[in-house]
C-alpha cells in the first residue's frame, strides 16, 4: 500500500496545475513592445573637405576640386562644405527617412534645414571611430547602420552671413530624432579688407638716382572673428605724365615699371629669400594681370616667397593673418636721361586672396 500511495500522490501532483490552468485561470496573455529607439548620428572628424565653386578657382584647388588650402573654418558664396554621417537605429536602418543638414546663426534661435544627405553605401564599418552606447563600444552593423554623405551650399551673404553652427540630424518613421554630439562653427560670407597706413610720393627725382619710399603697412581687416587668411600679392602696371609734356624716359613717353622694386617684411620673414632680389632684398614688381585666382598669375605675384609651406604654394611668410600687418617700401631707379611732367598715370596694386 506505501507503494502505490506514494505512487497516486506523484500523479496528482502533476495533474493539479493542469487542471488549475484550464478551470480556473484560463489562457496567460504575453505583451513584448521593441523600444522606439531614437536615431544615434556620428560626424566622422576627418572627412571634412570644402569644395571650391567653379567661378573664382583658387591657386591650389579648381573648379569642384577639394581645397586643401582651406585650414580655417570660413567659406564663401557657391563653395562646398561635405561630411559623411553615420547613421545608427536599432530598430533597423531601413526604418530612417531622412538625414539632413542644419543651421543656426549665431544669437538666433531658429534653426533651419538647409541641406539633404544622400545614402553612401559605398562605405561600410566604423571608419576609425570608436564609439559607445553607455559604457559599451559598439560595433559596425550592416542590418543597423548605413553612412550618408552631407553636402552643404553656401548661398549669397542675402542668406547666409555671418557665424553659424553646423550639425547633422536623422529621421526615423516613428517621428524619433538624432542629433550629430558633434557640431561645427563656420563663418560663412566673411567681409574682406586690406587696410593701408601711409602715403607714397617719390616726390623729385633726379635722373640717374636711386630713392627709396617711407614705408606702408598693409593690414588684413577681415571680419572680426571670421578666421580670414589672406595670401598676399604685388603687381603694377607702367607709369605716364597725362600732361601731353613730351616726354622721354629714357626712350619713350613712358616710366617703365622694370625701374621699380619693392622691399616687404611679415614678422620674421622678408623678401631676402626671392628669386632676384638685389643686394638690399628688394624684388621685382611683375605686371598685374586679370584672372586673379589662376595659379599661372598669383604664383608670380607673391610677395614674399619664405617660410615654411601652409599647403602648396602658400608660404608662411606671405599670409597675412586677421589683425596682421604687412610692411613694404618702394625703390625707384630713374632712367637716365629722363625728362616730362610728372609721371602720377599708373598704379601698384596690392592685393590679398583668401585661402
Amino acid at each position: 500500500m506505501k507503494k502505490l500511495f506514494g505512487v497516486l500522490i506523484a500523479l496528482m501532483m502533476v495533474a493539479l496545475p493542469l487542471v488549475s490552468a484550464v478551470g480556473i485561470g484560463g489562457d496567460v496573455g504575453i505583451i513584448i513592445t521593441p523600444e522606439q529607439f531614437a536615431p544615434r548620428v556620428f560626424l566622422s572628424p576627418h572627412t571634412r573637405v570644402v569644395l571650391d565653386d567653379c567661378t573664382e578657382p583658387g591657386a591650389v584647388s579648381g573648379c569642384g576640386q577639394t581645397m586643401v588650402e582651406r585650414v580655417e573654418n570660413y567659406a564663401f558664396e557657391g563653395e562646398q562644405i561635405a561630411w559623411n554621417v553615420l547613421v545608427w537605429d536599432k530598430n533597423g536602418k531601413e526604418k530612417i527617412s531622412d538625414v539632413y543638414v542644419k543651421v543656426l546663426q549665431a544669437g538666433q534661435t531658429m534653426e533651419f534645414v538647409e541641406a539633404n544627405c544622400v545614402r553612401n553605401d559605398a562605405l561600410t564599418g566604423l571608419d576609425g571611430m570608436a564609439l559607445y552606447e553607455g559604457e559599451e563600444l559598439i560595433s559596425w552593423k550592416d542590418t543597423t547602420m548605413r553612412w550618408y554623405t552631407c553636402t552643404f551650399t553656401v548661398e549669397t551673404p542675402a542668406s547666409m552671413h555671418g557665424e553659424y553652427k553646423i550639425v547633422a540630424e536623422a529621421e526615423d518613421v516613428n517621428g524619433q530624432f538624432g542629433e550629430s554630439a558633434e557640431s561645427e562653427f563656420w563663418f560663412l560670407n566673411p567681409v574682406i579688407a586690406l587696410g593701408i597706413d601711409g602715403s607714397l610720393n617719390f616726390g623729385t627725382v633726379r635722373p640717374g638716382a636711386t630713392v627709396k619710399s617711407s614705408t606702408l603697412h598693409i593690414k588684413n581687416n577681415a571680419e572680426a572673428n571670421s578666421g580670414v587668411l589672406l595670401d598676399m600679392f604685388i603687381a603694377g602696371t607702367d607709369f605716364y605724365d597725362p600732361s601731353h609734356s613730351g616726354a622721354m624716359c629714357p626712350t619713350s613717353n613712358v616710366l617703365k615699371l622694370s625701374n621699380f622694386r619693392y622691399y616687404a617684411t611679415l614678422g620674421a620673414y622678408s623678401t631676402c629669400l626671392n628669386a632676384g632680389v638685389d643686394a638690399d632684398c628688394y624684388d621685382t614688381i611683375p605686371y598685374f594681370m586679370d584672372g586673379v585666382g589662376a595659379t599661372t598669375v598669383n604664383n608670380n605675384m607673391q610677395r614674399i616667397i619664405d617660410g615654411p609651406s601652409i599647403s602648396g604654394p602658400y608660404k608662411a611668410g606671405n599670409v597675412l593673418s586677421p589683425g596682421a600687418d604687412m610692411s613694404i617700401n618702394f625703390k625707384l631707379s630713374m632712367p637716365e636721361p629722363c625728362n616730362g611732367g610728372s609721371f602720377s598715370q599708373g598704379s601698384f596694386k596690392i592685393f590679398g586672396e583668401a585661402i
